[in-house]
């Protein structure tokens, strides 16, 4: 997801599922805001036809990426979740965009990222 952001894919359309609150106090550069119960009736008018729906909430022990995904899948949209969501994200040392516009990032954290090229699974 990050490698596609930074390229500026065409085509892929990362969103966020939380809550308002939640998405002020971060959240992927470039996501879209819309909460899951808000998919059926924004989608058409926020999200182009085609476009391939890579959802993502609070973290892995949050099924709202879940929801979220089954919402778009029954629009027809092709969809994929974001494992780990926004946790993962910042874990992992990558930017997030805040309320107040700025990109910050966290340290990395050691235990998210393997040390080798290969993580062995």
């Amino acid at each position: 997801m990050h490698a596609d952001l930074e390229s500026g894919a065409t085509g892929t359309v990362a969103v966020d599922s939380r809550s308002a609150e939640s998405w002020a106090q971060g959240h992927l550069p470039h996501a879209l805001h819309l909460p899951t119960a808000e998919i059926a009736g924004l989608a058409g008018d926020l999200v182009p036809a085609g476009a391939v729906i890579v959802t993502y909430c609070r973290g892995p022990g949050c099924n709202g990426a879940t929801r979220a995904a089954l919402e778009f899948a029954r629009l027809g949209y092709r969809v994929k979740e974001m494992i780990g969501g926004f946790e993962y994200w910042v874990r992992e040392g990558f930017p997030v965009r805040t309320a107040g516009g700025g990109l910050v990032r966290s340290p990395v954290d050691e235990l998210t990222v393997p040390t080798s090229a290969y993580c062995g699974c």
